[in-house]
């Protein structure tokens, strides 16, 4: 058995749509938006629309799916308008993935605006428990992300996220996506083998391992603690073949998806490239 390997792949004319974009670059697991991510206003999924993806996810056999949040909502936001705006946003998002049937939806944790860290994970705790309130019995999980550090933005550090969880009224709704360009972006330095069981040991006795449960694999064209999102292709950038060698044959990540986030074009060959550095660093194992 290997690790399942994907992308995010476009729903351009209906979720359903991913699929075949999917399947035609080798994907194994994949990464979607379930509705316009730079827009507050949506259009509901239609029935017949839901029925198809239902139809295509057996055929494929392309499991499991994430669905990534909208890029406006800011669980942290200061402001009671957006963050009652960015709460009801992530609700949608919630209720979209669980008629998919989705593992999880990925977000962002948010921003404190200036009003610091402490206020942060609080003020993103309640948000969640609220989006979980309104939610109840979804099996679709919440998967912080990582992030790079930049600005206000929190989630650069293992502490937040498990701050954030530790003080949700339901923290088994909640677990963590990993991204390898933010981690490295954050200051952690999981390239060296050594390097790689600390900043694994770290998040272990921080959050817990078995709350990863998907990786977002990008190169970083910044180096460590650069503070910067920049993604690049697999390979290209600082964090090396290696950083991902050393997830990839992990076998407490053996079930773990693992989706590529980098650079592409409307024929996604980048896409069908990284995936096929990826699946060499298997056979490179030693």
């Amino acid at each position: 058995m290997t690790p399942r390997f994907g992308a995010h792949v476009s729903t351009a004319g209906g979720v359903s749509t991913a699929f075949e974009r999917g399947d035609s670059i080798g994907c194994e697991t994949m990464q979607i938006f379930t509705r316009n991510n730079n827009r507050w206003d949506s259009k509901p999924l239609a029935d017949d629309e839901i029925a198809k993806w239902q139809d295509l996810a057996a055929q494929t056999g392309i499991r499991p799916v994430l669905s990534h949040a909208s890029y406006l909502i800011n669980l942290g936001s200061p402001d009671p308008d957006l963050w009652q705006k960015s709460i009801d946003t992530f609700v949608d998002e919630l209720q979209r993935a669980e008629a998919l049937g989705l593992l999880g939806v990925v977000i962002h944790p948010g921003s404190h605006m200036g009003e610091g860290e402490d206020f942060g994970v609080e003020r993103i705790a309640a948000a969640l428990d609220q989006c979980h309130e309104r939610t109840d019995g979804f099996a679709t999980l919440t998967l912080l992300e990582t992030t790079a550090g930049a600005g206000n933005h929190l989630g650069y550090r293992f502490e937040h996220l498990a701050g954030i969880r530790a003080a949700c009224q339901h923290p088994q709704r909640v677990a963590v996506c990993f991204d390898t360009c933010h981690v490295l972006a954050a200051g952690y330095d999981f390239r060296t083998e050594s390097g790689y069981d600390e900043v694994m040991t770290h998040f272990d006795q921080t959050v817990g391992l078995d709350l990863i449960r998907c990786f977002h694999f990008n190169d970083s064209k910044f180096d460590l603690d650069s503070r910067k999102d920049r993604h690049t292709h697999i390979g290209d950038g600082f964090v090396g073949l290696d950083g991902f060698r050393h997830i990839i044959n992990d076998p407490r990540f053996l079930h773990t998806p693992m989706i590529l986030e980098t650079p592409k074009g409307d024929d996604m060959h980048e896409d069908v490239e990284n995936l096929a550095k990826l699946r060499a660093l298997i056979d490179s194992a030693s």
